[in-house]
Formats: C-alpha cells, sequence, structure tokens
C-alpha cells in the first residue's frame, strides 16, 4: 500500500504559478472593482471586472468563484509530488497518515480562527476553503495510494451519490417560508421543478447546518448562511481534490510533455462539457455556494484548462522568467492566505496615518478605493517577497 510509481519528485512550477495566479484573485478583493463600478455606473468596463471579482448569487460562474475550486484542485495535484518525497526520505505509511490527519485539523482549526477574528467567541463555521479542504484531506490522501483506477471510481461515486441524495431529499412545502431562512421574496434565482432541490436555504445541507452547527456553542441559534453555504460540501470539494490528484497523476508520470499536455486539455474539455450539459439539461444546476457535482465538473474542467495553459507556457515552452510576482504567492500560499484574511485592516489604517486623508483621490474620487487597494496589495507582495528572500515558508 506504500508504494507510488517512479518519477521525478521535483517541484512543478506550473502548479506553484497557478496557485499564485489563485492567490492573487483572492488577495486582489482589495481593489475593489465593485466599488470603482458603482462609482462609474456607465462604464462597461468596470462593471464586467466587478462581476469578476464577485461570487454569482446562485447558479452560474464568475472568475472569482473559480478561486476556491482552483486552489482545492491544486492541492490534489501536488500531493503525487509530496508523497513521492517523503516516501524518498524513507517516511512510514503510518507517520505519512498522522501527518495527514494532523494538518486536517490544523487546516480545519485555521480556518475556523480566522473566521472568529472578529466574534465575541469561536464562530464554529466549516465553509471557509481551508476547513473545507481540511475535512476531506485524509480521505484524499488515503486514496493517494490507490491506482487512478480506483481514484476514478470514487471521483463517480462521490458525485453521484451527492447527487442523489440531494435529489432524494424532499421539497419545501408550497407554504414554506423562504424570507425566514435569508431569501428575500424578490430574490429571484429560485429554481424551479426538479432543479428547486438545490434551492437555496432549503435543500439537505442548509438542514444539516441546522442540526450540526448547533452542537457547537454559539452566540445565537443557527438558521442559515446568508449566503447558502453549507457544512457538507467538504464531499463535492474532496471530489474536485480528485480531479487535481488524476492531474498530478498524470504530471508525474513518464508520458511525454506534449502527451501531458494533450490529455490535461481532453480531461479539461471533457469535464467542462459535462457539467454544461448537466446544467443545460436541468438534470443538475451549476452552484458553486452549495458545490454541486455538476460545479465540481464545470469548474474542474476550467482547472484543467488553466493548468494546461502554465503548464505549456512554462514546462514546454519553458518561458518561466515571466511568472516571478506569481511564485512568491504561490510558493507561500498559506502565508498569503493569512496575511489577506488579517493584516488588511492594519494596512489601511498605517496608509492613512502615514500619508494623510487624501492621498488616494488624486486619481479623482471614483478611483480612490483602487488606489488603495493598489497600495495594500503591493504591500503584501513586498511581505510575502521578503519572506520568498529569506526562504521563510509556512508549511502544514
Amino acid at each position: 500500500m506504500n508504494t507510488l510509481p517512479n518519477s521525478s519528485v521535483s517541484r512543478l512550477s506550473s502548479a506553484d504559478a497557478y496557485r499564485g495566479l489563485v492567490m492573487l484573485l483572492m488577495m486582489g478583493e482589495v481593489l475593489n472593482f465593485s466599488q470603482v463600478a458603482q462609482n462609474l455606473p456607465t462604464s462597461a468596463f468596470w462593471s464586467f471586472l466587478s462581476f469578476h471579482q464577485s461570487h454569482v448569487e446562485w447558479v452560474g460562474c464568475s472568475l472569482h468563484d473559480l478561486i476556491q475550486p482552483s486552489f482545492s484542485f491544486l492541492v490534489g495535484i501536488v500531493l503525487p509530488y509530496s508523497l513521492a518525497n517523503r516516501l524518498s526520505k524513507g517516511s512510514s505509511f503510518r507517520s505519512l497518515l498522522f501527518h495527514a490527519i494532523w494538518r486536517s485539523f490544523i487546516l480545519i482549526f485555521l480556518g475556523i480562527f480566522l473566521r472568529s477574528q472578529y466574534s465575541k467567541m469561536t464562530y464554529f463555521t466549516f465553509e471557509d476553503t481551508l476547513t473545507q479542504i481540511g475535512l476531506g484531506y485524509t480521505f484524499l490522501f488515503l486514496l493517494g495510494f490507490r491506482s487512478p483506477k480506483v481514484q476514478l471510481i470514487a471521483l463517480i461515486a462521490l458525485l453521484l451519490g451527492y447527487f442523489l441524495a440531494f435529489a432524494l431529499y424532499p421539497l419545501p412545502s408550497a407554504s414554506f417560508d423562504y424570507a425566514s431562512v435569508g431569501v428575500a421574496p424578490d430574490w429571484g434565482h429560485l429554481l424551479q421543478g426538479f432543479e428547486a432541490h438545490w434551492n437555496k436555504n432549503s435543500n439537505l445541507a442548509w438542514r444539516f447546518d441546522v442540526w450540526f452547527l448547533n452542537l457547537f456553542p454559539r452566540e445565537q441559534p443557527f438558521t442559515y448562511n446568508g449566503g447558502g453555504y453549507a457544512t457538507l460540501s467538504f464531499i463535492p470539494t474532496l471530489a474536485t481534490m480528485i480531479l487535481g490528484l488524476l492531474a498530478g497523476n498524470l504530471l508525474k508520470s513518464n508520458y511525454l510533455p506534449k502527451d501531458k499536455l494533450k490529455r490535461l486539455i481532453l480531461m479539461g474539455l471533457g469535464t467542462l462539457l459535462a457539467g454544461i450539459l448537466l446544467d443545460v439539461l436541468g438534470i443538475c444546476p451549476n452552484v458553486k455556494r452549495i458545490w454541486t457535482p455538476t460545479w465540481v465538473l464545470f469548474s474542474g474542467g476550467c482547472c484543467f484548462l488553466l493548468l494546461s495553459f502554465f503548464y505549456f507556457v512554462m514546462e514546454i515552452w519553458e518561458k518561466k522568467s515571466w511568472s516571478f510576482p506569481l511564485l512568491v504567492l504561490g510558493t507561500n500560499s498559506i502565508a498569503a492566505y493569512m496575511i489577506a484574511d488579517t493584516m488588511v485592516g492594519y494596512i489601511r489604517k498605517t496608509l492613512f496615518i502615514h500619508l494623510g486623508d487624501s492621498f488616494h483621490t488624486r486619481l479623482g474620487e471614483a478611483y480612490a478605493p483602487l488606489v488603495v487597494g493598489i497600495v495594500i496589495l503591493g504591500i503584501e507582495w513586498l511581505i510575502l517577497y521578503w519572506l520568498y528572500r529569506k526562504k521563510i515558508f509556512i508549511k502544514i
């Protein structure tokens, strides 16, 4: 059980660059495109940027929606390399399993800690990116020692099982009070017919959280998540990580680089098309917030194609120098995540203290939020660059 295919265990720079792009998109929230778009309501350009820096309300996808699946997908990609590297240094399966379990707990607790920053007490929530990965990581680790065939079977079983669980869960009655679960009467995104099984805060995952999250101490009883996010999404998130694991196995195999690229593109187009068809045919809607099986396939296809781009440019074309700003972020992603989640307010306050209250209005009031965001993002990158130069990397 503790053997893996023989291949190189060297670090995959294209995966680091892809992760760097993901972190840049996440940290780039400080650029406040939506605020600029509100200040310039007639600009189609800023409206476009605003849409892709926001999550869609329910069905559909923006660029911002691809951040979390990409982060999860990349966890799967690097796992074969990590396991091979540790095994080559003499680690036993038992020690690796202990490390995987420990890593799972650290990710879960770190996610809860970050979400509790502005609460009066620990805010137990499990829909955060880190907690979702942590909940599924040990299972992914165990699959890492299995063949691609077994991994594919596990992927299909997860997707089919999760689909059936939602589809068989009873629909709410005609008198169900959606307003009581945070869905306004004029919201306009409620699904009809069979797809109503995946409606916001009236589905299986919502019902589970009403029970599960109230097992923990809370300031007030949990009744719904305002965004419709759910703990059980860790199950299809695990499916996304398995897609990444399949990609990692391919990249680590002995196929020629061009053959790897072709297979990545085919896998990407295949899963993307499958996701689109499931959504268009009304079988299962494409909803990121509850991570439907359709979303796993659709977003997974996008992840395969994004990885294909980085792999072609950096590993086949061997053009790597351009990616250095991304590598600074991608090789220290946990540090980047924590800096973005904890230091923005402090940096913003310090800027106004030292640069004055009007430094950000030099380009006009409309662009003031963008100017502040650019400076904050630059400072965050410089902190990570300093860590990169000092070879200080936060790893779990």
